[in-house]
């Protein structure tokens, strides 16, 4: 039976990832991590959509485990996304740099490890994550093939148990990952994605921008509410259907 473990935030990204796994393999394990970050409300949603989709033995989800990280946002309190003190950026202050104040401190490289721990002990041969294209153009460089690749090759030391991390998105656009959410039956209006996190998004942190963008490039009306007016019919866009 083939098993895997996915890193579940209860964004869009991930919920596509979700579905991909729940239609690739035998058994899905969902971890999701609480490390107080400001768009805390994500976990709520995870829980949420894993619950309609089914969770237990013989379910879509065999398992949906909150991992408690509340320490990492104090040690790791140089983001936005971890410390009320900053603000969140808004798309247009960042386009140039190097590294957003929503990047935070190598936490892709711990929820990886404690995935990969867990995986071990499951016997899960693979773990997905929902690292894309527009991730590694954002500067989030531990979303990109070359760190994969290296991650990879970390967890191929191990003398008993071969787990691979896998990033089905990596080399996909944001419109591309919207179509594919749409063929796999995501329903988008149960995630959220905005750094803010509020009940409605902001419409103009990177994760909306870019997630806007891709909804317009796709020719689709994202079905979450904005705090800004999108006139979704000028971009020729429809209804999901």
């Amino acid at each position: 039976m083939s098993k895997c473990v996915v890193i579940y935030s209860g964004g869009a990204d991930s919920t596509v990832i979700l579905h991909h796994a729940v239609k690739t393999y035998d058994a899905v394990y969902c971890l999701t991590y609480n490390y107080n970050q400001r768009h805390k409300l994500e976990i709520d949603k995870a829980l949420n959509y894993t619950s309609d989709l089914g969770v237990g033995e013989g379910q879509s989800v065999q398992q949906h485990t909150i991992v408690d990280l509340g320490f990492y946002a104090n040690l790791a309190n140089a983001s936005a996304l971890t410390n009320p003190d900053i603000e969140v950026p808004k798309m247009k202050d960042v386009i140039g740099q190097a590294q957003t104040l929503a990047y935070v401190p190598n936490r892709n490289t711990v929820m990886l490890s404690i995935a990969a721990g867990y995986a071990e002990s499951i016997g899960a041969e693979t773990i997905l994550y929902g690292a894309a294209l527009a991730d590694d153009t954002s500067g989030f460089w531990d979303c990109t093939k070359n760190y994969l690749e290296l991650f990879n090759s970390v967890l191929a030391l191990n003398r008993k148990n071969t787990i691979q991390v896998q990033a089905p998105l990596i080399s996909k656009s944001k419109k591309e990952i919207i179509q594919y959410g749409v063929e796999l039956g995501v329903n988008f209006s149960k995630t959220l994605t905005c750094y803010n996190g509020g009940e409605v998004a902001c419409g103009t942190c990177p994760a909306c921008t870019a997630r806007i963008k891709g909804f317009i490039d796709a020719k689709l009306i994202d079905p979450v509410p904005y705090a800004i007016e999108i006139d979704w019919q000028k971009y020729g866009c429809q209804p999901i259907m």
